[in-house]
């Protein structure tokens, strides 16, 4: 039974090779303060073939946003000077980026932390620690349609 929006791209990429060549090329930004885990997401996200774009605080994202136009953003909450539900909001607020998915990254796994998220615009909540595989579902979740053959 499938229940999830998960559990249907588990099913349409029958095994993680195949995932892999999903998320080639597709454009992915980690903001997290950790640098392990922003080092983490980048091993895993690379190795699936993704192009990976790091920043370590909101202020830094916003900037390298710009820069890299990428196609999914993986945003810590809690972080110094911006914090994740700030950085969000602003970046869904402009025009140019509004569209771009926001996968909030959260060591809460509470009610109100995914309620909060929604309402500034994320699109998706995962709760640390994350393992590979849910870092590249919500990835593939998130990367744009390759067009038709």
């Amino acid at each position: 039974m499938v229940q999830s929006g998960d559990a249907a791209v588990i099913k349409a990429v029958p095994d993680a090779a195949h995932a892999i060549v999903d998320l080639q090329g597709l454009k992915v930004m980690v903001v997290d303060d950790s640098n392990t885990i922003r080092r983490g997401a980048e091993l895993f996200l690379s190795k699936a073939g993704c192009q990976v774009y790091l920043a370590e605080d909101g202020f830094d994202a916003l900037a390298k946003i710009a820069d890299h136009r990428p196609d999914v953003i993986f945003l810590d909450i809690v972080m110094p000077r911006l914090d994740g539900y700030q950085t969000c909001a602003l970046i869904k607020k402009n025009p140019r980026f509004a569209a771009t998915p926001v996968v909030m990254l959260s060591s809460r796994d509470g009610v109100f932390d995914r309620a909060r998220g929604r309402i500034v615009g994320s699109d998706q909540y995962l709760t640390k620690p994350f393992t590979r595989d849910t870092l590249l579902m919500a990835a593939s979740r998130h990367a744009p349609m390759a067009p038709p053959v």
